[in-house]
């Protein structure tokens, strides 16, 4: 990071004027979701220590390590928990369980710990003022985005919110960002995609549109300058602030 401006590296990107269209994560982008992630997390754990004794005592994790599990979805995560607590063929067996305790501890808490980052709704507001159209793309499952979206009053800025669940394939497919694509009738150049991870990265690189990447987020625990992007921006008013100089 260079005085807090965007970092554009050479193999990236240059030109940002036929922008007509921005795509946007949700966890580690917009909103700091990690506290909700550690307590449902944990309260699953809990929940699954009750409903199975034969197992014995299952240890809470930390927050950190359940934030390197983030940004695949909550199939992804969950079975990451079990795996880094129980042999392979009993995390199998628990799976089930464990999801459905995990999705009810999250509806009860989503929100609860989450905070939007500095600079996102500013940044959000700068780039639909500047007349381009919006929406967000995250592995998030739907039941628990629009609640989140609605909670943190993130939602009015987005004319199109698409979850995890909404397709048959995430990030790092391209297809939901090709799904934006198509309803926003744009052109994939046409478009930016704003995010956390190599996830959104190599969506996005698949997709065939430009990426900006924030350093902030989650990334799996690995940092964020190692992603192939066309830029870091320490916010999304450095996004908007980007866009507009070109």
């Amino acid at each position: 990071m260079i005085g807090g401006a965007a970092v554009e590296r050479t193999a990236g990107r240059g030109r940002w004027s036929g922008v007509r269209g921005v795509i946007v994560d949700l966890d580690g982008t917009m909103v700091d979701t990690a506290g909700d992630f550690h307590a449902a997390v944990n309260a699953m754990l809990l929940a699954l220590m009750h409903q199975h004794p034969g197992h014995g005592e299952i240890a809470p994790m930390s927050q950190q390590e359940i934030v390197s599990f983030v940004g695949k979805g909550s199939e992804n995560l969950i079975r990451r928990v079990l795996d880094a607590r129980f042999p392979p063929a009993q995390a199998n067996g628990l799976f089930a369980d464990a999801l459905a305790h995990y999705n009810r501890e999250y509806l009860r808490i989503n929100g609860q710990f989450a905070a939007v980052y500095p600079g996102v709704q500013e940044g959000l507001a700068a780039l639909k003022g500047a007349g381009l159209r919006l929406a967000c793309v995250t592995n998030k499952p739907h039941s628990f985005t629009e609640p989140l979206l609605a909670k943190t009053g993130l939602a009015p800025y987005f004319e199109l919110v698409y979850g995890g669940d909404a397709f048959a394939f995430r990030k790092p497919d391209p297809l939901p960002l090709l799904k934006v694509c198509e309803a926003f009738r744009l052109q994939p150049a046409d478009m930016l995609a704003i995010g956390d991870s190599e996830n959104d990265a190599q969506a996005a690189r698949a997709a065939g549109m430009g990426v900006l990447l924030v350093p902030y987020g989650y990334n799996h625990g690995n940092p964020v300058q190692a992603v192939d992007a066309d830029g870091i921006v320490d916010s999304l008013v450095k996004a908007a602030e980007l866009l507009a100089a070109h």
